[in-house]
């Protein structure tokens, strides 16, 4: 499902997360043997089935541990949440290892990146900062924004969440979307002024 995923590492110590394994996991782990990295944790910006199907795969190859934020673990672990989200007939992650919250803050080596509870595209959505960069998952895309006609979803919450968790970054803060990263870089600043869902929202 075209779903980005990152690998974020100390260039000191080989320490490495790897954010939303979608899918492709025997290239994820190449990449990361072949570069040395010690896989610590494997991060979910949100619990859709296409950011964490690469979970136990991942997890069983690194034995890293699985972080989430605490509200999605509880909202897609509820049968009828997942009996929804089966129609993708992707696989399920294993249940996460740490949750997390707001302003928790997640140690790459020396490194680290900050949680940003951001809730409207699902109800645990986060963000992860470490300037000058930040993941945004499927809360803030390049010119878009995450949809929210899925269970749990919510448009005012997500218009909140982006404009009073993110866009109070610095304008120079890289954004590393979910989704549609074609080389296109683009900044919090730039997505404040150009990104059409930010500049018709009054929310």
């Amino acid at each position: 499902m075209e779903v980005c995923c990152y690998v974020v590492s100390c260039e000191k110590t080989g320490t490495a997360v790897v954010i939303d394994p979608g899918g492709n996991e025997d290239k994820i782990i190449a990449a990361c043997e072949k570069n040395n990295l010690q896989v610590k944790y494997i991060i979910a910006t949100h619990g859709h089935p296409d950011h964490v199907c690469g979970n136990r795969r991942l997890q069983e190859a690194t034995g890293a541990e699985i972080i989430m934020h605490r509200d999605d673990a509880l909202f897609f672990w509820q049968p009828e949440v997942r009996e929804y989200f089966s129609m993708l007939g992707l696989a399920e992650s294993p249940v996460p290892d740490i949750l997390v919250h707001d302003g928790d803050t997640i140690t790459v080596g020396d490194s680290e990146l900050q949680v940003i509870h951001t809730p409207g595209h699902t109800p645990g959505g986060i963000c992860l900062y470490s300037a000058p960069d930040c993941f945004t998952g499927d809360t803030l895309f390049v010119g878009a924004v995450g949809r929210t006609d899925f269970p749990g979803g919510s448009t005012d919450e997500l218009m909140r969440s982006i404009r009073t968790r993110l866009l109070v970054l610095p304008p120079e803060t890289i954004v590393w979307p979910g989704h549609g990263y074609g080389g296109n870089r683009s900044t919090i600043g730039v997505e404040a002024k150009n990104n059409p869902f930010i500049t018709s929202s009054q929310i």
